[in-house]
């Protein structure tokens, strides 16, 4: 294993551009293949050769939609991200030649956050491609704090690249899982159950034994994919009013043998402002509504509701690190699928890529993989 002389990288070298006068977003960022410096490691700092980095709605929401990063452009976006030590600092020997997936946040596990368990909110946490400098996963390498790796000791025959979506698209819904407490015979339902968060949550969920899973999405093929992935019943909300949808899911309670109004645990999964509201809804007695998708519109909501249902809305962001081996090993066993769920291509085809994952009509996650 060798240590490159430069990290050859894909960066983002420019935002998007915002239009004052339109008040809106009205070209994407710039892509550029250059290459950034390799660092000096410091203690407990590992450089990670990349094997595979998964292309996430949010890398869209930064080049496209302009929610800002800590770390301005030029930057290199890209949080998913699986691949092997290549070089250790002091203290990290013991990693070399192992192949690891990257926490998509890694906690500083010194702060007053850290100290109460709730790790994956630190705010002096390291994100790659948003707060970890200028270094993310579209790139050759990246280094990277070495205490909170999820070591894969046994591929099982897998390629490397594929655990990357493992670093966020299916720990982030074991995440929202745990802020849910849960558990064997909760019904849930999920909004955006086809998208790439949405059908790992359905498959989480089917792992820890809810029962019955209902996806809302608006994907017909996708939808029938979800079927096949542990979800119970479907509801195409493609031109139905919240009434329509409110009334197919009263009737698929009733099939299921529970009560409507009560116990559901609802991801929502979407970050879209329609889906939101749905989420909003179908919130009914001693329920939890678990924010799991991003976006940037604001929903009315009566939160006295909340009083009279004592209900909950609870938001979550990203993954404890200590649960990425559980959900490692979820993905091993079988219990969560992601194979079929993705497709690899080379990191060259990136410009494409961003492109066909922000259209929104992709299968699958396309996870790219360097080629420089």
């Amino acid at each position: 294993m060798s240590i490159p002389d430069k990290i050859q990288t894909w960066q983002m070298v420019k935002g998007p551009v915002y239009d004052k006068a339109a008040g809106k977003v009205t070209a994407p960022g710039e892509l550029q293949k250059t290459e950034i410096p390799v660092p000096a490691l410091g203690q407990g700092e590992v450089l990670v050769q990349i094997a595979g980095c998964g292309v996430c709605h949010t890398d869209m929401s930064y080049f496209y939609d302009g929610v800002p990063t800590v770390t301005k452009p030029p930057l290199t976006l890209g949080h998913e991200i699986s691949g092997t030590v290549v070089a250790a600092g002091a203290g990290a020997e013991s990693l070399m030649g192992k192949n690891v997936i990257v926490p998509a946040v890694m906690p500083c596990n010194a702060c007053d956050i850290c100290s109460h368990g709730r790790n994956n909110r630190c705010l002096a946490q390291k994100m790659p491609g948003n707060s970890l400098g200028i270094y993310g996963g579209f790139s050759s390498h990246i280094p990277v704090p070495s205490a909170d790796l999820c070591l894969i000791k046994d591929l099982k025959g897998r390629p490397l690249e594929n655990y990357a979506v493992v670093a966020d698209a299916a720990t982030t819904p074991y995440q929202a899982a745990v802020r849910a407490d849960l558990k064997s015979g909760d019904p849930v339902l999920i909004t955006g159950v086809t998208g790439g968060v949405g059908v790992y949550m359905a498959q989480v969920a089917k792992a820890l034994g809810a029962r019955p899973i209902v996806g809302v999405a608006r994907n017909e093929a996708k939808l029938k994919r979800a079927l096949e992935l542990g979800v119970d019943f479907v509801i195409n909300s493609k031109e139905k009013d919240f009434k329509a949808i409110q009334e197919e899911f009263r009737g698929i309670a009733k099939e299921a043998g529970v009560r409507h109004n009560v116990g559901w645990k609802i991801f929502e999964c979407t970050g879209v402002g329609a889906a939101q509201d749905t989420a909003l809804g179908l919130l009914g007695f001693i329920g939890k509504l678990i924010v799991v998708g991003f976006g940037i519109q604001k929903n009315s909501y009566s939160i006295s509701r909340l009083m009279a249902f004592d209900a909950e809305i609870i938001g979550t962001w990203g993954c404890l690190p200590k649960y990425y081996p559980k959900v490692l090993e979820m993905v091993q066993s079988g219990q969560i699928k992601i194979d079929p769920l993705l497709e690899t291509r080379p990191m060259s085809r990136i410009k494409e890529a961003f492109e066909e994952a922000h259209s929104g009509g992709l299968m699958k996650r396309i996870v790219l993989t360097p080629d420089f």
